[in-house]
């Protein structure tokens, strides 16, 4: 199995994630370089001493989302219909990226 080494990455958890080391270098010359954050299933793992998620981005989609809902019925639709379209529209997005981080 070979290595994409234009998207691969190093990452550190735990008590040494401040340690600066060196990069891996592969047989044929490549290096995979160590970085601070990384992206998986679009859940973004932040280097720490815990295991941490940074849900910055998926709070940003759902603000966004809702606000287009808002932008496009404002006042014309009542509570129960503007609900129902943000639970069916924003919130599957939100919480798909929680669960991932956990």
């Amino acid at each position: 199995m070979s290595i994409n080494f234009k998207k691969s990455s190093c990452l550190r958890i735990g008590k040494l994630c401040n340690v600066i080391c060196v990069n891996i270098i592969s047989l044929n010359g490549k290096e995979l370089p160590w970085v601070n954050e990384m992206k998986y299933l679009d859940v973004h793992v932040v280097s720490s001493r815990l295991f941490k998620c940074d849900i910055r981005n998926p709070k940003r989609s759902f603000y966004r989302s809702a606000n287009e809902i808002f932008g496009k019925i404002g006042r014309f639709a009542s509570e129960n219909v503007m609900l129902q379209l943000i639970q069916s529209k924003c919130i599957p997005a939100f919480y798909m990226m929680l669960m991932l981080a956990l």
